[in-house]
């Protein structure tokens, strides 16, 4: 993020080169543009496995994979290595074994559990046969107590094979849930009695299957058009979509990646990583980013969450990594945690190159602290970037031109990736078309069709707008989802997303996320989900209730505060705060009120929460409503 006052010397920077820092750019009909990169897309492979035979042979020994074995008691210890040359013999063992159960597209991997390395084997097993696996979010099988989207994930996929790590955590979900004609596979034996009469065949059978010749005439018969996998989309609007993730995909994406992020041809990538596998950002982006660059990745068993962000600082303590990937709560955690911590502070700074962060907007006081902590360390600043993508673009898309950059902002197309911007609904949608987009939706022709324009882009659902539009190599700004964006009674049409990050920005560190309100109505108004951090304010018991912490003078005087500031510095009707509501029930996954990653679905909660809307306008007795001083 750039320095304002230009009395001031520019900020030292750790060396960073950016891949593509110039567009061409085409005007056509109705205010139509296409964006590209100037560089072109170079040569990529034809499927993943090759790098995992690559690296095999080039580098054996080299870890590919680690995560700390967990003891007797639940305690994690020291790290288990996976190297390139025990994951290839690993893939091809489970791929013989995949191959003898006939699997196929049609009978696919299901997985169920989180990060680790059976996961990771089993994956590798295949990609290396092609067939295709589909990594299912935990919480489907752990937080969900209908079971709802697991089993549509099930009925979308007719899995031939269900793995889980074990069946104490799982147990219920596969019984509930899984088809009499699929196969049960755990890591764990030792938790087969809670799948309530269904038998299981250990992982360390499928470890074991003697590879034939047909694993690696599988592997030759492999191309650009295989299914590799299918991830699902967090469901934000519908049902969970499928989406199709072939090698040409894959492979295209992390050579995008590479000419757009230079460092990865500079040195083998070194990740501490959490980011859920289920999705792309953890699976594709960064999984991947160590497959093909011969890299290492530390599965940290950490979250941004209090009760595991321990596990993450252990970890950072321990392992630099050249490149760390987070979302905003979690390097919220490590800015405030290096402010004291001397050790974490050296070692997590010692050689890491560039962050990134995706999810949300980051809050200027933990990008600022981040600076503050690398300036007191190392005399200079590491680059924060952030970027663009979607589970259909593989997810690579978009990408900072520099290291002047402001929470928002997208940068430049990857090499190879078009895009068009279209103006629509009083903005401009961001379409994608490159090699790295997705054919479509398995099974559903109907959402592939709605998904792609008449000229094939995928129509993304995003706005954009330029940072300087004098300057199109500046790069573009994310201005909201357009589903999202809604009129006022007036007519004034209300731009969700920019204002939103405005009330998180200015809530920081008690706001989770927001939904706003409106719709037909006058006045803009907010529904506020608060952090853990909200309790700070009080000097209530730990265990004491949500809602009698969120109904505290204290809590209340502070987001009075925060609504009168976003009322004095709005511009309009359209971004003026007149009242908001804490809310002190979580959104539910099983009523589609967020994603399995924690993106608030905004028309889930106004619809599952109109009770609240309707006493949020209405001073309905029994609710609070806090409004700006003066405010009637």
């Amino acid at each position: 993020m750039t320095d304002t006052d230009p009395n001031q010397t520019p900020p030292k920077y750790r060396p960073l080169t950016f891949g593509v820092t110039r567009v061409n750019l085409r005007l056509a009909e109705g205010g139509v543009q296409y964006l590209t990169a100037d560089t072109p897309l170079g040569p990529f492979g034809e499927r993943m496995s090759d790098s995992l035979i690559h690296w095999a042979k080039t580098t054996p020994d080299e870890t590919f994979v680690a995560q700390r074995q967990r003891g007797p008691d639940g305690a994690l210890g020291d790290w288990r290595r996976v190297s390139y040359a025990e994951a290839l013999d690993a893939a091809r063992r489970i791929g013989q074994a995949l191959l003898n159960r006939g699997l196929s597209v049609e009978r696919p991997v299901v997985i169920l559990s989180d990060n680790g390395i059976d996961h990771a084997l089993l994956a590798l097993g295949c990609i290396y046969v092609g067939i295709p696996f589909s990594p299912s979010s935990p919480a489907y099988s752990t937080v969900s107590k209908d079971y709802g989207k697991l089993r549509h994930v099930i009925n979308t996929l007719t899995p031939g094979l269900i793995w889980a790590e074990d069946g104490e955590r799982y147990g219920a979900a596969i019984a509930a849930a899984a088809p009499a004609d699929a196969e049960i596979s755990l890591s764990r034996l030792a938790d087969h009695a809670h799948l309530k009469g269904r038998t299981s065949t250990p992982f360390s059978e499928l470890l074991a299957t003697e590879p034939t010749a047909a694993v690696d005439a599988a592997q030759a018969a492999t191309g650009p058009d295989t299914i590799v996998k299918f991830l699902f989309t967090s469901g934000s609007t519908k049902l969970p979509k499928a989406v199709i993730n072939t090698n040409r995909m894959w492979c295209s994406n992390q050579q995008q990646m590479r000419q757009s992020m230079p460092i990865l041809t500079q040195e083998r990538p070194v990740l501490i990583d959490w980011l859920p596998w289920n999705h792309t950002f953890g699976g594709n982006h960064n999984v991947g980013m160590v497959l093909n660059n011969g890299g290492t990745l530390y599965i940290d068993e950490g979250k941004p969450t209090p009760a595991l962000v321990g596990e993450t600082l252990r970890n950072l303590r321990e392992i630099a990594p050249t490149l760390y990937f987070n979302v905003p709560t979690g390097f919220e955690a490590i800015a405030n945690a290096m402010k004291t911590d001397d050790a974490l502070r050296k070692n997590f700074l010692s050689r890491v190159k560039m962050f990134f962060y995706a999810g949300a907007s980051l809050a200027q006081p933990v990008w600022d602290s981040l600076f503050q902590s690398a300036e007191r360390e190392l005399g200079e600043r590491i680059v924060m970037t952030c970027g663009f993508g979607m589970t259909e673009s593989s997810p690579y898309g978009l990408f900072p031109a520099g290291p002047d950059i402001r929470a928002g902002d997208l940068g430049l197309p990857t090499p190879g990736m078009e895009c068009k911007l279209v103006p629509t609904s009083g903005k401009v949608e961001l379409r994608y078309r490159g090699p790295n987009i997705t054919p479509g939706y398995w099974r559903s022709p109907e959402s592939t069709a709605e998904a792609f324009d008449e000229e094939g882009f995928f129509c993304t659902g995003d706005a954009v707008l330029w940072i300087d539009p004098s300057n199109p190599h500046a790069g573009l700004r994310f201005d909201g989802r357009i589903a999202e964006d809604f009129k006022l009674a007036t007519g004034t049409f209300v731009s969700v997303g920019p204002l939103r990050a405005r009330v998180i920005a200015g809530g920081a560190p008690y706001i989770q996320d927001v939904v706003m309100t409106g719709l037909n109505r006058k006045e803009v108004g907010a529904l506020v989900f608060t952090t853990p951090a909200v309790r700070t304010l009080t000097d209530l018991p730990a265990d004491a209730p949500m809602a009698q912490v969120l109904a505290d003078e204290r809590v209340l005087a502070k987001f009075q505060s925060l609504v009168t500031d976003l009322s004095l510095t709005a511009t309009g009707s359209a971004n003026r705060v007149t009242r908001l509501m804490l809310m002190s029930e979580p959104p539910s996954i099983d009523k589609g009120e967020i994603t399995d990653k924690g993106s608030i679905n905004q028309r889930a909660v106004l619809k599952e929460r109109d009770v609240l809307v309707q006493a949020l306008y209405e001073k309905t007795p029994g609710y609070i409503v806090i409004t700006p001083v003066g405010h009637t």
